[in-house]
C-alpha cells in the first residue's frame, strides 16, 4: 500500500541555486537604489515624456536624451500590472511556450555574422540559404523549443536583412520564433508578415506566433532604437525580450554580483515604462551576462561566470515572478570540438537545474560570432539528456518493483519480464548520436566519432524533402514586403565592418 505523508518536500528533480533569498533581496533592493539614485539615461523624447508622467524624476537633459530616475514605488506599481506567464505560439499554434516558473524551453541565437558551411566546414558569412537550412534544422530536432535566425541575411541591403531572415525562418519552421529588427521600421515590417501569416491582426490577437529581442545598451543606457522598439511592442501586444549584455570588467562591475546589480537596474527600467504605456505588457527579462576574458578581451560564452550569472538571474526573476531569458548551448570554441561539447554540456545543464525559461543560443561558436549546425545537432541530444536528469527518479510502489524483485528471485534476470517492456522505453534514456556499441561493432559500423556522426545528422535533415510550410501566394505576399523595404533602402550597402 502507498502510503501517504503530509507537510514534506518532494525533490522530484535536482536544482541549482547560487543565492539565498537575502541575497536576491540585497541585489533587488540595490538595483532600486541604483534606478533611483543614479538613474539610467534615455536617448528618446517620448520614452523620457512616457517616464516623467508616470512619476520618474528627470534630470540633465540634454538635445538626444535625459537622466531618467525611478522611485521604488513605481517599480512596485509595475510589477503589479507585469503578466507572470508569456506565451508564444508558432504559425500554426501547433507549438507554444508558456513562460513562467520552471517551465523550460530551448533555441537557438540569432545574428551571427559567420556560419560553418555544413559541406565544407567553411568559416564564412551568412546567407540567406543558411538561416533557412538552420529553421529546417530547428524544425527537425524535438528538443529546440523555439528559433531565432542563427545567422545575419548577408546577401541584401543593411537595413531590411531582419525581414529576409523572419522570411527564411517562415519557410522552413513553424515553431515559435524570436526575432531581432533593425529599427522601428523593421519591427513594423516583421508585424505586418505576421499578420500575412496568420491571415490578420484579430489572428495575432489570439496569439501572438513571435517575441522580439529588445537589448538596452550597458552600463544604464537605452537608446532611441530600443525605446522605439518597446513602445511599438507594447502597443501593438508583441511580446519582448527586454535583454541587457553586461560584460563583467567591461561594461558593467567585475563582480558577479555587481554586474546582477546593473543588469537588473536595466530591467527594471523595460518593465516600468512598459507597464506605464499598457499596464500588462507581456516581456521577458534576462539575457546574456558573461565576463570579459581578461586575456584576450573577448565576451565568453563558455565560462563558468556566465553560468553562474545565469543561474543568480533566474532566482531572481523567478523571486520577482518574471518569465527568464537564459543563455545556453553556446562556446567559445570555433567548431565543434570537444571543448564546444564540454562548454555547451555545462551551460546547457546548469540552465535546466536553475529553471530558466526562454534558454537561447544553441549553436553559437567563438563569442556568438560564429553559427554551427553541428553544434545545433549535438546540442539537440545533450538537451534531451539533461531533460531525463530533470525528470529525476520517482519512488512509489510501480517503481520500487518489489513485486517484481521478489517474482525474479536471486540468480534470475529481468529482461523477459513484463515490467521491464512496460517502463523501460520511459525509464532509460535512449541515445541518438552518442555511441554505445562495443569496439568491433563499432569498428564494423565504420569506427565513426562522435563529430562524424553528428555531420551525418545535419545532413541528412538538411536534404530531406519536406512539405513546404509556405503556399505559393502567401510566399509571394511575404516576399512583396520584403521586396518593398530593400526598395526604401536600394541605395544602402552593406558595411561588413558592422559584423567584426
Amino acid at each position: 500500500m502507498q502510503v501517504k505523508r503530509n507537510n514534506y518536500y518532494i525533490h522530484a528533480s535536482p536544482v541549482f541555486e547560487v543565492l539565498t533569498e537575502d541575497e536576491i533581496e540585497a541585489i533587488y533592493f540595490s538595483a532600486l537604489r541604483v534606478l533611483y539614485e543614479t538613474g539610467v539615461r534615455v536617448y528618446d523624447k517620448e520614452g523620457v515624456a512616457v517616464a516623467h508622467a508616470g512619476g520618474a524624476i528627470v534630470e540633465d537633459v540634454q538635445s538626444d536624451s535625459a537622466l531618467v530616475k525611478i522611485p521604488p514605488w513605481m517599480v512596485d506599481k509595475a510589477l503589479a500590472t507585469l503578466p507572470r506567464k508569456v506565451t508564444v505560439h508558432g504559425p500554426d499554434r501547433k507549438y507554444r511556450m508558456e513562460l513562467y516558473k520552471n517551465q523550460i524551453y530551448y533555441g537557438c541565437g540569432s545574428d551571427t555574422p559567420y556560419t560553418i558551411d555544413p559541406y565544407t566546414h567553411e568559416r564564412r558569412r551568412a546567407t540567406y540559404k543558411d538561416v533557412k537550412n538552420f529553421a529546417k534544422l530547428a524544425q527537425a530536432l524535438p528538443n529546440i523549443d523555439f528559433h531565432m535566425s542563427l545567422g545575419i541575411v548577408q546577401d541584401v541591403s543593411v537595413g531590411t536583412y531582419d525581414r529576409w531572415q523572419y522570411l527564411a525562418m517562415l519557410e522552413s519552421t513553424s515553431k515559435p520564433i524570436n526575432l531581432t529588427a533593425v529599427d522601428l521600421e523593421g519591427v513594423k515590417d516583421l508585424l505586418e508578415m505576421a499578420y500575412i501569416r496568420l491571415g490578420g491582426e484579430e489572428e495575432w490577437k489570439k496569439g501572438p506566433i513571435f517575441s522580439l529581442y529588445i537589448e538596452p545598451v550597458s552600463p544604464l543606457s537605452h537608446s532611441e532604437e530600443v525605446i522605439q522598439k518597446l513602445l511599438f511592442a507594447t502597443d501593438h501586444h508583441i511580446p519582448f525580450v527586454y535583454t541587457p549584455c553586461p560584460l563583467a570588467g567591461a561594461t558593467s562591475p567585475t563582480t558577479l554580483a555587481g554586474t546582477a546589480v546593473q543588469a537588473l537596474t536595466e530591467s527594471l527600467f523595460g518593465i516600468v515604462l512598459s507597464q506605464l504605456r499598457r499596464p500588462g505588457a507581456q516581456l521577458i527579462i534576462g539575457g546574456l551576462m558573461s565576463n570579459m576574458d581578461m586575456l584576450t578581451t573577448v565576451y565568453s560564452y563558455g565560462s563558468p561566470e556566465m553560468a553562474l550569472l545565469s543561474a543568480a538571474y533566474t532566482q531572481i526573476t523567478k523571486w520577482l515572478g518574471v518569465p527568464m531569458y537564459e543563455t545556453a548551448g553556446c562556446s567559445d570554441a570555433k567548431l565543434y570540438d570537444e571543448q564546444a561539447a564540454m562548454e555547451a554540456t555545462i551551460n546547457i545543464a546548469t540552465a535546466a537545474l536553475s529553471g530558466g525559461n526562454m534558454i537561447h543560443d544553441v549553436g553559437y561558436l567563438e563569442q556568438g560570432l560564429t553559427s554551427s549546425p553541428e553544434m545545433m545537432v549535438a546540442a539537440d541530444e545533450i538537451i534531451d539528456m539533461v531533460k531525463r536528469i530533470m525528470r529525476g527518479i520517482p519512488v512509489n510502489d510501480t517503481t520500487k518493483a518489489l513485486d517484481v524483485i521478489a517474482e525474479i528471485g536471486p540468480g534470475g534476470h529481468f529482461l523477459e519480464h513484463d515490467h521491464t517492456y512496460s517502463h523501460f522505453k520511459d525509464e532509460i534514456w535512449r541515445p541518438k548520436l552518442v555511441s554505445r556499441e562495443g569496439w568491433a561493432d563499432w569498428q564494423a559500423s565504420g569506427a565513426k566519432t562522435h563529430g562524424q556522426r553528428v555531420h551525418e545528422r545535419v545532413i541528412e535533415i538538411l536534404e530531406a524533402e519536406t512539405e513546404p510550410l509556405l503556399d505559393e501566394a502567401m510566399y509571394k505576399e511575404l516576399r512583396h514586403v520584403c521586396e518593398m523595404a530593400d526598395a526604401r533602402h536600394k541605395d544602402e550597402e552593406l558595411d561588413m565592418s558592422m559584423f567584426v
